[in-house]
């Protein structure tokens, strides 16, 4: 069972007791006729014959509330690629739209976009949940939207309906709800939260003082998480990047667009898990070390369009207090395996804190060179402006890459 503490800038929703899921789904499907409410899948051709996608799929069968299900498909660079996918999805009954994020189609109109300066040319995640928000928008069917992964091999659409019901319930005022969890097997995962993020979060407060973002970015309980649900008009306002730092974005750009009362993180599940990167601690290209890196990055950027001064001294300063931070996280989280009897593998965990400082300083080098040089996709409001007709042709390659493959 979990606490009750309420604290921090925003309102924290437990999962206490034996939540009663049928309930909520009930009241979800009331709901939602004045909230219609769509759900965005992010996925990569490798995820289409996991466990895991088999077992989400078999859990969305069930769900009656939603109106819309988008689900962006990444790295299918043939059109077979193509074709299995749309296989796959279509076998839900509420016949998902599919974006095809590498597709002729939508390939020309990213070029239409590039042409007025709009560049979100990098593959990845970020680029994923844009297009398939910018669906949603031109679909005109949902409300709010909910987005999670497809490869949470635990899944249950308990998840759902958590992440769902304090935006879909107008009594609780809120606008932005982000997902929390415990992830824990016979050891504690959930590395570049526990031994990057929140000690760099800390470490950066300890020079600084208590910044806004960072009081803000601290209150959350699992800040990386990937689930979130947001009205419609927080998805035409969000800039987000467009590589691992995702997460990180949308929570600073929430932190921008709305008031704190009107932000909830909601606990989804006992537990949660799926598929585990490698560290590759010695290869910046690949698995948590380039994630490590870019979360970094996002993270110093953002600050430093936040007014703080970031230059060399800062960012020597930075690392030191970060070491110190992740040395005394792996202190508290040693005790607490232990006091649960899990495995704790120190070293492991060593060799991660010494990755992440590697990424840190590979972070702090590419800030020094460039400030500027953001991955950030446009904002949907901003590519209205620019090009008014743009979402309605961007709905007709939709629709045309749903109907011929």
């Amino acid at each position: 069972m979990s606490d009750f503490l309420q604290s921090g800038t925003i309102a924290t929703l437990h999962r206490l007791g034996s939540p009663n899921a049928e309930r909520l789904e009930a009241e979800l499907c009331g709901l939602a006729a004045d909230t219609p409410i769509a759900l965005v899948l992010p996925c990569h051709v490798r995820d289409l014959e996991s466990p895991a996608l088999g077992r989400i799929l078999g859990e969305l069968a069930r769900v009656r509330y939603l109106h819309q299900i988008v689900v962006g498909i990444d790295g299918a660079d043939s059109p077979a690629k193509w074709k299995r996918a749309r296989r796959i999805f279509g076998a839900l009954p509420q016949k998902p739209l599919l974006v095809w994020t590498d597709g002729p189609r939508v390939s020309r109109l990213l070029r239409t976009l590039a042409k007025q300066d709009l560049r979100v040319s990098q593959p990845g995640k970020g680029r994923n949940v844009w297009l398939c928000l910018g669906t949603v928008l031109a679909s005109e069917r949902a409300s709010m939207v909910a987005v999670h992964d497809c490869d949470i091999v635990n899944y249950s659409r308990e998840l759902l309906t958590r992440l769902c019901y304090p935006l879909a319930n107008p009594n609780l005022g809120f606008d932005f709800c982000k997902g929390y969890y415990a992830r824990v097997s016979d050891r504690l995962h959930g590395r570049v939260t526990r031994l990057l993020f929140t000690p760099l979060v800390r470490a950066l407060r300890s020079i600084v003082g208590p910044h806004p973002l960072l009081l803000y970015l601290e209150t959350f309980r699992y800040p990386l998480a990937g689930e979130v649900a947001l009205h419609i008009d927080q998805a035409r306002r969000l800039r987000i990047p467009l590589d691992w730092a995702l997460e990180l974005g949308i929570l600073a750009e929430t932190h921008r667009n709305c008031a704190p009362r009107a932000v909830c993180q909601a606990e989804l599940c006992d537990n949660y898990d799926h598929k585990h990167q490698q560290l590759s601690p010695r290869d910046p290209s690949r698995g948590l070390h380039k994630m490590a890196r870019e979360v970094a990055l996002a993270f110093v950027r953002r600050m430093s369009a936040e007014g703080v001064s970031i230059d060399a001294g800062l960012l020597d300063t930075l690392l030191v207090a970060y070491r110190r931070h992740a040395e005394e996280a792996i202190r508290l989280y040693s005790a607490d395996a232990l006091i649960n009897s899990l495995e704790y593998p120190r070293h492991d965990e060593e060799l991660a804190v010494a990755t992440f400082i590697r990424a840190i300083q590979e972070a702090a080098r590419a800030f020094i060179t460039d400030p500027l040089d953001s991955p950030l996709s446009p904002s949907w409001d901003h590519v209205q402006a620019a090009l008014p007709d743009f979402l309605a042709g961007f709905r007709k390659a939709i629709e045309a890459d749903n109907r011929e493959g």
